[in-house]
């Protein structure tokens, strides 16, 4: 198997490249569109064939690359079945199983940042999106976002993985590449809460600004980055 976490800047997303060490065909999950030639270049380096692309969800902070990597690559775009992207081939469903070759990663839906949010489990990787972050929790006061929901997400399902799982998120902002589930449920601050309520309300106050450009991002992000 081929994994490789990649970082666009301009955002402080995380992309990650996985790959079957048998027939070659590779999946990216969230691609920014500012990076479709590095793909590009890096799986021609590793001699591997793009079929699937993976978006968490519909992103409002960057313009994912799914559309012109489709058009280059005749691949596969695949988002979870809340998602309001008409134009994506494949809409799964909460545990579906996504096969590449002789891997299978696992779709679980976990709204709360948006409504569409999903993340992914493939053996003890987890591919959270915005739902968990390290050391955070993807933010919840757009896109039909949900503290409640967010709690429910993050305390009843993704924290109910082994604590050994491994925490990839789709963003990072102090230069933090993997955690686990044992480290978020010990240190993340958002994490420790007395219950439910206590959650929303740290939630429904945080009080961020709105990404740059947010409704041009999100426009373009339901036809999958295409103009």
């Amino acid at each position: 198997m081929f994994f490789r976490q990649l970082f666009d800047k301009s955002s402080s997303t995380y992309t990650y490249l996985i790959a079957s060490a048998k027939g070659r065909e590779a999946l990216l999950i969230d691609p920014v569109l500012d990076n479709v030639e590095s793909y590009i270049n890096l799986l021609k380096e590793l001699d591997l064939k793009l079929v699937k692309i993976i978006d968490t969800h519909i992103h409002a902070d960057h313009i994912t690359a799914a559309n012109e990597l489709k058009n280059q690559t005749n691949c596969k775009t695949i988002m979870g079945d809340q998602s309001p992207a008409d134009t994506v081939e494949i809409k799964i469903k909460n545990e579906e199983t996504i096969k590449l070759d002789n891997l299978e990663i696992k779709a679980l839906h976990t709204p709360g940042h948006t409504s569409d949010s999903f993340s992914f489990l493939m053996n003890n990787c987890l591919f959270s999106g915005d739902a968990l972050l390290i050391n955070g929790t993807g933010r919840t006061d757009f896109q039909n976002g949900s503290a409640k929901d967010s709690y429910n997400s993050i305390f009843n399902k993704l924290l109910k993985l082994p604590e050994e799982t491994l925490l990839y998120p789709c963003h990072d902002y102090n230069g933090k590449k993997v955690s686990t589930i044992g480290n978020e449920k010990k240190f993340n601050p958002r994490l420790q809460v007395k219950d439910e309520q206590e959650y929303i309300d740290m939630m429904n106050n945080l009080n961020l600004p709105e990404p740059k450009l947010m409704n041009i991002n999100v426009a373009r992000n339901i036809k999958l980055g295409a103009i």
